[in-house]
């Protein structure tokens, strides 16, 4: 009989630190606690009383590696709030941003994190120095794919991390676009390098499947990470606004951040590439989606691994949609419109590379901050991640300690709730009774 405690504590995050917890009595998980622990950092008290123009850019803090997704939510949130005009030039060049952003991002998690876990090593840095390696050679395509995912982010929005050219109603400063033909043909080069990704993750067999119910934004046209409704597994669908009506609060006594189920039927939900591809997939660009054919049979998929692979086909779709925006696009110039603030509310969602993010602002008759509020991925996704790994631990109670721990952490990574912590995953300690 299996009986006991399980602990990882310290798992140290962007945003915080987490841990978990595991009682086992007579070979079953009785109770699992995945712990985030000093999540709240005050940012939406902080931004109380201050003005509109120096929302986006401070919120965008939140988050080094996820930046972009905050300043992009924010700005939309308070562009709703003032009735604010935006035009179509702007929205391309936050679409093509954006773009960049997830390609950056995408190639980060999967070649830097997951990859090791594929090949059985602990980090890149067990990866053979040897061109003719396949992990050597898709450690070398992901510095290639980074790069122009910085490049163009850095030309576009002035810089990858903290942008501070896009701004309410547009941008404080265009770019050149004699540039995008520069870039596309760049991009066009890592086509090959992506879909090499995508093969390798498709290849992988790692399996953890479990019934879950699915959250994004989809566009009627499109896949979009920025514009569109909120849509759920069961064909539910609200404008962004009544984002907040699809969800229920669950506060979590031994956790810092809050949890989230659906108000209708009181289940988990995902959010993330794994809930966009299996809910967006028929919305590809076509290059993307040609090239892609074999692998999108994976999807609909109740595999959480799959949520690599659906970031590597990401990866391709940015690179596809971002060609064609750059190929298409005449910029002309524009100023943000100027408007006297005034009260109103507004929210703003976007697709984060984690998921699904929210912002909502309220403004005073002053035209200042009275209200913020901001639901992150991983908060949402806090209540699956546990149920996953209460199952694979009932599963798999009779293998090797530091196995259990091991596909643990692939578990979470599998998730890619921030970048620390899929890399600091830090000690389990086990005691059985």
């Amino acid at each position: 009989m299996h009986s006991g405690n399980l602990d990882i504590e310290g798992i140290t995050k962007i945003e915080g630190a987490a841990g978990l917890k595991v009682t086992v009595a007579d070979d079953k998980v009785t109770d699992l606690k995945f712990i985030i622990a000093d999540y709240r950092r005050f940012y939406t008290e902080a931004v109380k009383g201050k003005s509109l123009n120096a929302i986006p850019p401070f919120l965008s803090r939140i988050c080094g590696t996820c930046s972009i997704a905050h300043l992009f939510a924010s700005i939309e949130a308070i562009e709703r709030s003032q009735d604010t005009p935006v035009s179509e030039q702007t929205m391309l060049l936050r679409r093509l941003v954006y773009d960049s952003f997830m390609i950056r991002d995408h190639a980060l998690h999967l070649y830097f994190f997951v990859l090791p876990d594929v090949l059985g090593l602990d980090s890149i840095l067990e990866i053979p120095d040897n061109p003719k390696d396949l992990g050597h050679i898709l450690l070398h395509d992901s510095f290639e794919i980074k790069k122009v995912g910085t490049d163009l982010a850095t030309a576009i929005a002035g810089a990858a991390i903290h942008a501070p050219y896009p701004t309410i109603g547009g941008f404080l400063k265009l770019p050149d676009d004699k540039i995008f033909p520069d870039f596309s043909r760049k991009l066009e080069d890592l086509r090959p390098r992506v879909l090499r990704a995508i093969k390798f993750f498709a290849d992988w067999k790692e399996e953890l499947i479990r019934n879950s119910d699915y959250l994004c934004l989809q566009h009627l046209n499109r896949y979009d990470f920025i514009q569109g409704e909120i849509v759920n597994s069961n064909g539910k669908r609200v404008a962004e606004e009544g984002f907040r009506d699809f969800l229920r609060t669950v506060v979590i006594p031994y956790s810092q951040s809050e949890g989230y189920i659906f108000s209708d039927t009181y289940e988990d939900y995902l959010v993330g590439a794994l809930a966009r591809m299996n809910l967006n997939k028929a919305r590809l660009n076509p290059r993307t989606e040609k090239d892609t054919a074999p692998y999108l049979n994976f999807f609909p998929s109740n595999n959480i691994y799959h949520n690599n692979l659906a970031q590597a086909i990401e990866v391709l779709q940015c690179i596809d949609d971002a060609i064609e925006i750059m190929k298409n696009i005449h910029l002309t110039f524009e100023r943000p419109p100027f408007k006297l603030p005034k009260a109103g509310v507004g929210v703003g969602v976007v697709e984060a590379p984690r998921g699904t993010l929210y912002h909502k602002i309220e403004v005073n008759n002053e035209g200042q901050v009275a209200n913020y509020d901001v639901i992150v991925p991983t908060s949402q996704n806090q209540i699956s991640i546990g149920n996953d790994l209460k199952k694979y631990f009932n599963e798999n109670l009779d293998k090797d300690e530091n196995l259990l721990k091991h596909e643990a952490e692939k578990i979470i990574r599998a998730y890619d709730p921030c970048m620390s912590c899929a890399t600091n995953f830090l000690k389990i300690d086990w005691s059985r009774k």
